[in-house]
């Protein structure tokens, strides 16, 4: 059980001033009866550096002031770092599993009067970009449809120099300082005397880490919805996580938080339909973008930013260093300020959407820094990385990684060097090179954000608070959304062997929600069970958020989704066509099932050619599906478990299926019931009652009827 100390205070959630450290010479530890033991430091339990060094606070890292900037003298952040970054090689440590995709940025409006970033200033001007979507846990070939964070990098190639802005499809995370990184992904990756599961948090190392640490509570909420199993890269959402400063040509700062948002919204799979699809198609996911663009339908994403002054900051009522933490656009308003449009596939993979290195630190003058002890760790990590992945001090020669701007310094030789300097001089300053770099005071310059405060390992009291933010989270999803999120995490729960660990994540969800933590004890039948544990500082109730619903948010539209037509020997020809111009106006793609890959022989003579067979294209690839099958075909169809199958699967998937009247003895032998997803295709306005149907994604009153949470 977690350790507490007499006051039932969890020992992890003791990191504000005032409480006590988690090292300490005598540990008091509760059993799972309640009683209590005092567990002593030994030789064999002291966590120490490399170096033999016994280390005093393995939770923070060394900052100038609770809430100052990490130092650079933190050896024992710096080594831990280090050694986690040159674990694997040549594979990235995480977010192996990416796809990517070139493009170009336009800002909507002159930014100048908050940044003084070139790329933000002139809305004629297009940036090219490269961007790179990818999973975080799983190996270069794990499946794309895993339950997991997604990855959503864009390289800016500025006329001032590359800019990096480094995201996932989640606004927080689950780690408040960098000094506990590698401890997260060690525990998430696979476990590590048995090499599996690979691509899963749902087993006991990952549930018991994120169980001592209350700060993951937040970012668990947000990993176990939907969130989690996306529907496509072309329809998720991104964040910068971190708070990040706009300083304007008078060095003026503000706060700024970075949101990418798809044009054609936002939506995901539902945990069924991302199981299969993993066997479907492992690579579903690139599939979709890489054909999406190759068929000129470029994905888009609006670039947003909530922008606010210090004196704002500090009426929130939480810290906005704090990367575990969300600032409601009811609070701050999205402003969007340009488009993201990606418009060409990579030439080469390996070139390209593997070596392209990215790197927080990568900013142009205009864009700076806070003091989130996460990001300035990432600071470090990232561009040690590269070092160990591709292989020196010179990837950024790298034609994916080579700014487009000229580059001019005194670095010199190493690893791979491409570049051929010229001339005797190689250092600054120089009276000899007259025609060499120097500094301009045009350059980049730190925001002069003053830092003093005495050198120590703490979290700021702002810090302390873990779950008002995962409990805003609950509150603003609808009746759906949380049942899957209790779904997901009885699913994660029942594939952990150790009770306690289950025990003490139901203290933490009974902490969120009483709602929650009851639904969840129910689906795995541990009624009463959740351990009782006491929070740092209680949640406070605050005001649900429409934005952070998918599902109340979602607009109704069908462009960008895949319509699934089944169609057999003797189906009307008439029909496909109607549906195929209907669906081409909204924006969709069609794509024709049928039981031969030859095709199928229409009423009319014609032949029409098929993408899939039954079993190659299981509804599952698809957002809505069409059955348009002859009274012939059908009797075929009944007597095929893949037929019977892909029908049932649309129905249990809550899929919108338009029929003609000869598929109803295959829809029956699927089970599928009559509601408002089912649409007859026959007769007038028929082919437009479908289309209407199809942009509500997915009915979502069928579900309770289909499925309970567990």
């Amino acid at each position: 059980m977690a350790p507490k100390d007499q006051q039932g205070m969890d020992i992890m959630a003791r990191t504000p001033r005032g409480e006590k450290s988690a090292a300490s010479k005598i540990m008091t530890v509760t059993g799972k009866g309640g009683e209590t033991h005092q567990q002593a430091e030994t030789e064999e339990n002291r966590l120490t550096t490399n170096q033999g060094v016994a280390i005093s606070d393995n939770q923070n890292s060394l900052k100038s002031g609770a809430r100052g900037p990490t130092l650079l003298e933190d050896f024992i952040l710096r080594e831990k770092i280090t050694h986690f970054d040159h674990e694997r090689i040549p594979e990235r440590i995480v977010h192996a599993r990416g796809s990517g995709a070139h493009g170009y940025f336009q800002p909507y409006k002159d930014m100048s009067a908050l940044t003084r970033a070139a790329f933000l200033r002139d809305p004629r001007e297009k940036t090219r970009v490269f961007v790179r979507f990818s999973t975080v846990a799983g190996g270069a070939g794990s499946p794309d449809t895993v339950r997991d964070v997604r990855g959503f990098a864009v390289k800016f190639y500025t006329s001032e120099g590359n800019f990096d802005l480094v995201g996932n499809n989640i606004p927080v995370f689950f780690i408040q300082d960098a000094m506990k990184f590698p401890d997260l992904v060690h525990s998430v990756k696979m476990e590590a005397d048995r090499a599996f599961p690979q691509a899963a948090s749902a087993h006991d190392t990952f549930w018991d880490f994120v169980s001592l640490v209350p700060e993951s509570t937040h970012m668990l909420m947000w990993a176990m919805s939907d969130r989690g199993i996306p529907r496509s890269y072309r329809m998720m959402e991104g964040f910068g996580v971190h708070t990040f400063r706009f300083v304007n040509e008078k060095g003026k700062s503000t706060f700024v938080k970075f949101h990418w948002r798809p044009t054609i919204g936002s939506t995901s799979l539902i945990w069924d339909e991302a199981v299969k699809l993993a066997g479907a198609d492992y690579d579903f996911h690139r599939r979709d973008l890489w054909n999406a663009i190759e068929a000129g339908d470029f994905p888009e994403f609006e670039l947003g930013i909530q922008a606010f002054d210090e004196k704002t900051a500090n009426k929130l009522g939480f810290d906005v260093l704090d990367p575990t933490k969300v600032i409601p656009e009811e609070m701050i308003p999205l402003q969007m300020i340009g488009k993201l449009v990606l418009d060409r596939n990579p030439d080469n993979f390996f070139s390209e959407t593997e070596q392209v290195a990215f790197h927080p630190g990568h900013v142009v003058p205009g864009i700076d820094f806070t003091n989130d002890p996460l990001l300035q760790g990432r600071l470090f990590s990232y561009i040690d990385t590269q070092l160990s992945r591709l292989g020196g001090p010179n990837f950024h020669e790298i034609p994916i990684n080579r700014p487009v701007c000229p580059m001019r310094n005194f670095q010199r030789d190493g690893l791979m060097r491409m570049d051929v300097p010229k001339g005797r001089v190689n250092y600054e300053p120089n009276s000899l090179g007259p025609d060499t770099p120097r500094e301009t005071p045009a350059g980049f310059a730190t925001f002069p954000e003053p830092a003093d405060g005495p050198k120590l390992r703490e979290r700021p009291e702002s810090f302390a608070d873990h779950y008002s933010h995962a409990r805003l989270f609950w509150l603003s999803m609808t009746k759906p959304e949380q049942m899957h999120i209790v779904s997901a995490f009885a699913f994660e729960l029942a594939k952990v062997s150790t009770i306690p660990v289950r025990c003490r994540v139901l203290g933490r969800l009974k902490l969120v929600h009483e709602d929650l933590c009851a639904g969840v004890e129910a689906a795995l039948g541990m009624e009463g069970q959740a351990e009782t544990l006491k929070p740092a500082v209680p949640a406070t109730t605050m005001k649900p958020s429409k934005a952070l619903s998918l599902i109340a948010k979602a607009p109704p539209t069908i462009k960008g989704r895949k319509i699934g037509v089944l169609v057999t020997d003797g189906a009307d020809a008439k029909i496909l066509k109607a549906v195929q111009d209907a669906a081409q106006d909204e924006g969709a793609m069609v794509e024709i099932i049928a039981p031969k890959i030859g095709g199928a022989k229409m009423a009319n003579g014609s032949m029409v050619a098929a993408h899939h067979t039954i079993s190659g294209g299981p509804s599952v690839l698809f957002d809505a599906v069409v059955l348009l099958l002859s009274a012939e075909g059908v009797k075929q169809l009944v007597r095929e478990a893949a037929a019977v199958a892909w029908v049932h699967d649309a129905f249990s998937h809550l899929k919108v299926i338009s029929h003609v009247a000869a598929a109803k003895p295959l829809m029956d032998k699927a089970g599928v019931e009559p509601d408002d997803g089912i649409v007859a295709l026959e007769g007038t306005g028929g082919t437009k009652a479908f289309i209407a149907a199809a942009k509500q994604h997915r009915i979502w009153d069928r579900e309770p009827k289909l499925r309970s949470p567990g």
